[in-house]
């Protein structure tokens, strides 16, 4: 045994004598063996081998072969080799071994020569280390004739093969280069390399000593790099060009159809050409109005009036121009089966061109003045309507969550309650454009007066001539829609939405408005009021002789059991004096502001000082704390809390809306016992008397309430906080009074001046129907108009 253990020095000679003295193999292998022997020694000597010849047929086609392998380190510079270093001697009872493998090593194919050994001999030669990829590259098999092996080639290579087929094929794909060998053949590796090679043939014809060749043990590292070039152009490609207006289209392209998609379709739209186009239909107004008021005055001579009045009709023309938007909604709308009040402006303007017509050979001035304040009216409302719908979309698109107000019936005795559930987005796009119950009322009055309108118009023709039936109707149609009229709907919302969009709140539509109008309760929670972090301790003062531990754990443990915002505060006060918690029995909440309950088998009370004070607590002078919390232990004062509660900007705002609306009835549903109707009173200066403070057992049930999931959502939060909600709620009831308020004024406007008309028709006077007298009742009635869409700016 200890002969055995002895090593013996073997050289490759030696290693290549063992292959030819195998009885297996045959002339192949005797001549592979020759060949390595000349190829090494040639390498020993420092002499550059050519070329490898082509890998026999009988080769796996995708097996990267031997000569190419000994032909690359062939290049590599030559130096003097060491002598190699000592191997393990075989035991001598080795070549017996080997005789007696049977199954075990016909599993190993007897033709594979392991490259790593031959790679860890010729390391050994070589005074210089070879790269590191050497060491981790996969098995290279080299195939030998099957009279060797004694089996037939496999058709699939074995898996420790390096397969460079399919990852050279992508490549060169990707990077369009074209194969230079056939499907049903291996690509080389040099071959691949060629086509990435910097060098030409034209730099080896100049005398340059080039070598176009690829390593392949870092050919990986080459392939990974070029894919990653190849991925990073493609993102390049990829990448959006920054340009606003192509901006805009390509991120269109890119969503689908939602707030995000409608933003960037409005903001593609812009605002800039509604602001030109109504700055100049005020200065066409302000021109229309000189005129007419110099021609009532009578300070046109004859010979200029022909050419006020085609000034006069040039206005109105390019006032059509400028709201050509407008009219065109109007006709599209007709053409949907809907009669709208753009509608009602497109035959206005039909009927003034013909009844300028008249006036041109009548020699009387149109009423161009009143129809372009009334075009600068409708493209006022598209601005409001196309800013409001803006703002609305960028809401939804920032927002992180969406909470949703709904409406259960009978939740506080007898009274509805908005409550609160998480909420979809698509709630809102699926209501948010369809018409409010004002605008089918205003659509209603169009086409009804426009039926009038035609039939005192008919009237006057028939009764006093046809130039006088075209000057009532252009002039009744003018009349029958106060200017004020189109922006009776859209100003209130547009100056309601900068209000609720500055909080994150959006209405569903016009349903969420009425469902959000009408008596209902309203939950208040303690984070509504104070939320997290808003609550500190200020200070503490012990009284009496029991441990300040003992006093801060019984008080921890009582409010703990209660509940509300000052659970963290005072747990945080015991961690620091590492206390414990202790079970409560016997708890009750006295709904005045205190609490008690038994702890270990003591009564303790915690609350205000007029709680204490009402229990029998004796309390010490000069002990005015106005926002603390008592402890009395066994009758006892044992500690007083300093409690700082800060208030918060949208918390007041909050219940400041809620208590002047008089028709929500806040309910408190909170478990602090603190928050009394003095201490909400003195922090936000509120009428506390619109305010419930049910008792405890009734706001656990209250908090708990549970919320139909199918309810439909009447507004959208992205903010839990108390402004969102509140500003909703009150803001639904301000914009639903506004919009009724201003269509019923408008009506009564409407009305009185077709009454008029038709008195005129009557009566056949056409000296009232002058531009200016027109263009009075017109301004007269937007005062009115306009003071009322000022309602919800005081939300």
């Amino acid at each position: 045994m200890q002969d055995n253990k002895e090593l013996q020095e073997f050289d490759l000679d030696d290693i290549l004598g063992e292959f030819q003295d195998l009885p297996e193999a045959g002339e192949d292998l005797g001549e592979l063996s020759d060949d390595l022997a000349q190829l090494l020694g040639d390498w020993e000597n420092g002499s550059s081998s050519d070329a490898p010849e082509e890998a026999p047929a009988s080769a796996p086609m995708d097996t990267i072969r031997m000569n190419h392998l000994i032909a690359s380190l062939a290049e590599v510079e030559p130096v003097q080799p060491e002598e190699p270093a000592a191997v393990p001697e075989e035991p001598a009872g080795a070549e017996a071994v080997k005789e007696e493998k049977t199954e075990e090593e016909a599993s190993v194919p007897m033709d594979t020569i392991r490259m790593n050994e031959l790679i860890d001999e010729l390391a050994k030669e070589q005074p210089r280390e070879l790269p590191e990829q050497m060491a981790s590259a996969d098995t290279i098999r080299v195939d030998l004739p099957e009279t060797v092996s004694g089996k037939a080639p496999e058709e699939e290579p074995p898996m420790d093969t390096i397969r460079m087929n399919e990852l050279i094929a992508q490549i060169m794909e990707q990077t369009g280069a074209q194969a230079a060998v056939p499907e049903d053949e291996t690509i080389r590796v040099d071959d691949f390399a060629s086509h990435f090679s910097s060098e030409t043939e034209e730099e080896a014809a100049a005398g340059d000593d080039v070598t176009i060749r690829m390593d392949p043990l870092v050919l990986d590292r080459d392939v990974a790099a070029m894919a990653a070039e190849v991925q990073e152009q493609q993102k390049e490609e990829a990448r959006i060009i920054y340009n606003p207006r192509t901006r805009l289209r390509e991120l269109k392209k890119k969503l689908v159809a939602g707030p995000e998609k409608r933003y960037y379709e409005l903001s593609e739209i812009g605002v800039a050409g509604m602001q030109i186009a109504i700055g100049l239909n005020l200065v066409l107004v302000v021109l229309c109005v000189i005129a007419t008021t110099m021609y009532s005055l009578d300070m046109i001579p004859e010979n200029r009036l022909r050419f006020v009045i085609f000034s006069q009709v040039l206005a109105m023309l390019l006032s059509a121009f400028l709201g050509c938007g407008q009219l065109m909604d109007g006709i599209g709308e007709l053409f949907r089966g809907r009669f709208t009040i753009n509608t009602m402006l497109g035959i206005t303007f039909a009927a003034c061109c013909a009844d300028a017509v008249f006036c041109l050979s009548e020699l009387r001035v149109p009423c161009c003045a009143a129809f372009s304040l009334e075009i600068t009216m409708a493209l006022w409302a598209r601005y409001q309507r196309h800013t409001t719908e803006m703002a609305q979309m960028d809401s939804l698109r920032k927002a992180v969550r969406l909470n949703a107000l709904v409406k259960e019936s009978d939740f506080y005795e007898g009274l509805p309650g908005i409550l609160r559930r998480d909420g979809d987005v698509e709630e809102f796009m699926d209501r948010y454009n369809r018409p409010s119950g004002p605008e089918k009322v205003q659509s209603i009055y169009c086409l009804f007066s426009f039926l009038l309108c035609i039939g005192i118009a008919v009237f006057a023709g028939m009764t006093h001539g046809l130039s006088m039936g075209i000057q009532i109707f252009a002039t009744s149609l003018l009349v029958a829609v106060p200017a004020s009229f189109f922006v009776s709907l859209t100003r209130p919302a547009s100056l309601l939405e900068r209000r609720l969009h500055m909080v994150g709140t959006v209405f569903c539509g016009w349903q969420g408005v009425k469902g959000l109008c009408g008596k209902a309760a309203f939950p208040l929670r303690d984070e509504d009021l104070f939320p997290a972090n808003t609550t500190k301790l200020n200070g503490v003062k012990f009284y009496g002789d029991r441990d300040p531990d003992e006093v801060v754990s019984y008080t921890t443990s009582l409010i703990g059991v209660a509940g509300g915002g000052l659970v963290n505060v005072f747990r945080n006060m015991l961690e620091s004096r590492n206390g414990v918690e202790h079970s409560v029995a016997n708890f009750r909440d006295y709904g005045s502001g205190g609490i008690g309950g038994e702890v270990c088998d003591e009564p303790v009370l915690l609350g205000t000082l007029d709680f204490l004070q009402d229990m029998g607590v004796e309390i010490p002078e000069g002990t005015m704390v106005n926002q603390a919390v008592y402890a009395a232990i066994d009758g006892q004062l044992s500690a007083v809390f300093a409690i700082s509660y800060a208030k918060m900007r949208s918390s007041a705002a909050g219940i400041i809306s809620l208590c002047g609306n008089r028709n929500i009835k806040p309910v408190l549903t909170g478990c602090d016992f603190m928050l009394t109707d003095s201490l909400l009173r003195a922090k936000f200066s509120v009428n506390t008397r619109r305010i419930a403070f049910p008792d405890q057992t009734v706001r656990g049930e209250l908090g708990v309430e549970a919320v139909d999931p199918e309810a439909p959502a009447l507004a959208l939060a992205t903010r839990d906080d108390l402004a969102s909600y509140a500003y909703a709620v009150s803001g639904a009831k301000a914009l639903r009074t506004a919009s009724r308020l201003g269509v019923a004024i408008h009506l009564v406007g409407g009305i009185l001046g077709m009454l008029i008309m038709a008195a005129l028709a009557y009566m056949g006077i056409t000296d009232l129907l002058t531009p200016t007298h027109v263009l009075l009742y017109q301004l007269v009635w937007m005062i009115p108009g306009l003071l009322l869409t000022e309602w919800t700016r005081a939300v």
